[in-house]
């Protein structure tokens, strides 16, 4: 149940975090130029309602539909919100937006996996085009006939609620709730999933909230910290917190204060009743922001208060301090002298649960364990040679164990949100958990022969031996009713087989498995150039003697058609530390490449057969092989 709240705490954060830039534009706008503002100009006023209303819902639905299902859920998802937005025209409809983004992402998610190898050739980006078109519309006329009406009871049910505790004097005990998920790392998630919304509509009537002052309120922080520093028996943790102090008043970093309070528990209620006091204070003043706050620092706090409430917002600021001081100090003293390096480590292993970072160099990202695991998604920079490769690899190395795990592959960039595991390469690590924060990540030299590949396969293969099968999912294979192409038509041609090559370097190998590619008509000259870009950008040397050279993904509109070429070096050719005997060239169209690579994989499990691939002058078994 707790994994199940931060999961959902962080997926609501994750829709509005990277779009924080757009709320503090809107939050300036708001507060220099409305009528009441720092600069009141009624022209530039006139941005406020566009960016609230329209500009604001479609980004957090935007990015919601591409957590669910990538750029096409992403499109999906602003299409859709359009019509709630249209369908609720009284209120932000920023809550709208939180599900009717991940909910249009499921749905064109869900058309994409029933479609997965039933488009005909040549009609990908005509039935790709229309499919949103169509969803959208129709994801859009729900949202205006159901979704929006449903939010706006709900925001009025919402608002009213608030506006009880608020006149009842009940709104400050809301802290005791606060101040402990903000120590479970859940702080943005209550800031930006919850408070954010409810607060945007009061802003928009009143022309501030004091949803905006709940979370983000440095100071019950800041009294702990200079408890610590004045009060702690530690010499470490006492000559810490000064530092300490620094990052989080100003840099707005609130976890920089949670291992302070893990060192000693009972701590928490200094925050809790420092966080009461102020909102106490800021109820009965009337005070509020005009945007949220992020990061929660002194600076971003005051430069969202409205004109005339600066010293106000201040005074909620020191209270909350001077009481959150008051409380902590003695616990402090009473302390013993508790390290703050054991309390780290506790705040990390917290951490790592609640928003899923695991600690290994090989192993990272989210925690998804193993029984949860139900898509595998292999990603290098193009999605269009190496992680297909090592998909269909080890799509063949699981399917025996009967997990019903699907193994697919794409682009770094375009990872979709449902994947459980990532696979990619350690110089695109960052890349992939940008991608898929919500994902484990697996990192390797090369896709075909590594240790890690091999651990995930037995922490698999152990899982199966003591859980029930299910059936296996396959990708990128015919459907049952299909028969599987028994030739590779003009995808790889005996023109495009080049065996016995003398050694060249690296470059001159990749280049002349372009040139051949551009010969044969499958892809302009500057693919070439393209090609040994993308070796620069992350080798594409695959293991087990095999490379697959191919452009970057901003190439692939030099392709012309699929094609792929196989060029033999039977005394190999360095791939740093590794030497490549079949250099396989590839351009590809959608999937129709995919096929090869699947034998070519294939092919890899037959030793003898890899070997004589590799020195075998014959031409036509290589063809036979791979085609």
């Amino acid at each position: 149940m707790k994994n199940a709240v931060q999961r959902f705490g962080k997926f609501l954060s994750a829709m509005i975090m990277p779009n924080i830039g757009a709320f503090i534009a809107w939050g300036l706008i708001t507060a220099l130029f409305i009528a009441d503002g720092w600069l009141p100009n009624e022209n530039l006023a006139g941005l406020n309602g566009p960016m609230l209303n329209y500009l604001l819902p479609v980004l957090i639905a935007y990015q919601g539909g591409k957590l669910v299902g990538g750029d096409r859920g992403g499109i999906m998802g602003g299409i859709a919100t359009i019509g709630v937005i249209v369908g609720a025209p009284d209120y932000p409809m920023l809550m709208g937006s939180m599900i009717m983004g991940p909910l249009a992402g499921f749905v064109i998610k869900k058309f994409d996996k029933a479609m997965e190898g039933r488009m005909p050739a040549g009609f990908e980006m005509l039935i790709n085009n229309f499919s949103v078109g169509i969803f959208g519309m129709l994801m859009a006329i729900l949202g205006y006939y159901a979704i929006g009406p449903l939010m706006s009871a709900i925001l009025v049910v919402l608002s009213n609620g608030v506006a009880i505790l608020v006149n009842n004097g009940l709104l400050p005990l809301a802290a005791i709730f606060i101040e402990p998920a903000k120590v479970l790392f859940l702080n943005n998630a209550i800031n930006h999933g919850i408070f954010t919304p409810i607060g945007l509509e009061q802003a928009a009537s009143a022309g501030r909230s004091i949803m905006y002052m709940l979370e983000a309120n440095p100071g019950p922080g800041l009294g702990v910290l200079v408890a610590y520093w004045l009060f702690s028996k530690d010499r470490v943790t006492k000559d810490s917190a000064p530092g300490a102090i620094i990052i989080h008043f100003f840099g707005g970093i609130h976890e920089i204060y949670f291992p302070y309070i893990l060192m000693n528990p009972v701590i928490i209620i200094a925050p809790i009743l420092g966080n009461i006091c102020a909102i106490f204070f800021y109820s009965i003043t009337g005070a509020g922001l005009v945007s949220p706050a992020s990061p929660g620092s002194i600076i971003a706090y005051m430069s969202m208060a409205p004109k005339g409430s600066t010293l106000i917002t201040l005074i909620g600021v020191v209270i909350a301090a001077a009481v959150s001081f008051v409380v902590a100090s003695p616990i402090v003293k009473m302390a013993g002298a508790k390290s703050l390096e054991d309390a780290q480590k506790k705040k990390d292993s917290m951490k790592a649960e609640a928003k899923g970072i695991a600690g290994t160099d090989a192993v990272s990202g989210a925690d998804v364990s193993t029984a949860d695991i139900r898509k595998i998604i292999f990603a290098c920079d193009a999605g269009m040679g190496s992680s297909a490769m090592g998909a269909t690899k080890f799509r063949n190395r699981i399917k025996s164990l009967n997990l019903g795990i699907t193994v697919t592959n794409t682009s770094v960039d375009n990872v979709p949100g449902d994947a459980d595991v990532v696979v990619c390469q350690h110089i695109l690590k960052e890349r992939a958990a940008k991608s898929a924060p919500q994902a484990r990540l697996v990192t390797l030299d090369n896709f075909l022969q590594d240790p890690n590949l091999d651990a995930l396969y037995a922490e698999l293969a152990e899982h199966a031996a003591g859980g029930a099968a299910k059936p296996a999912e396959v990708q990128n294979e015919a459907p049952a009713d299909e028969p599987v192409k028994e030739e590779t038509s003009d995808v790889l041609l005996k023109e495009g087989v080049k065996t016995g090559l003398a050694s060249v370097d690296k470059v001159s190998a990749i280049r002349a498995a372009g040139r051949l590619l551009c010969d044969l008509g499958y892809v302009d000259e500057s693919y070439i150039d393209a090609m040994v870009a993308r070796e620069e950008l992350v080798t594409t040397y695959m293991g087990m003697g095999v490379a697959i050279p191919h452009g970057t993904s901003d190439a692939k509109e030099t392709v012309k058609k699929t094609g792929i070429v196989v060029l033999q070096y039977p005394e190999g050719v360095d791939f740093g530390d590794e030497k490549a005997y079949l250099v396989i060239g590839i351009a590809g169209v959608g999937d129709e490449h995919l096929e090869v690579l699947g034998k070519v994989a294939a092919s890899l499990e037959d030793a003898d057969l890899l070997e004589s691939l590799k020195k075998d002058a014959d031409v036509d078994k290589i063809m036979k092989a791979l085609g």
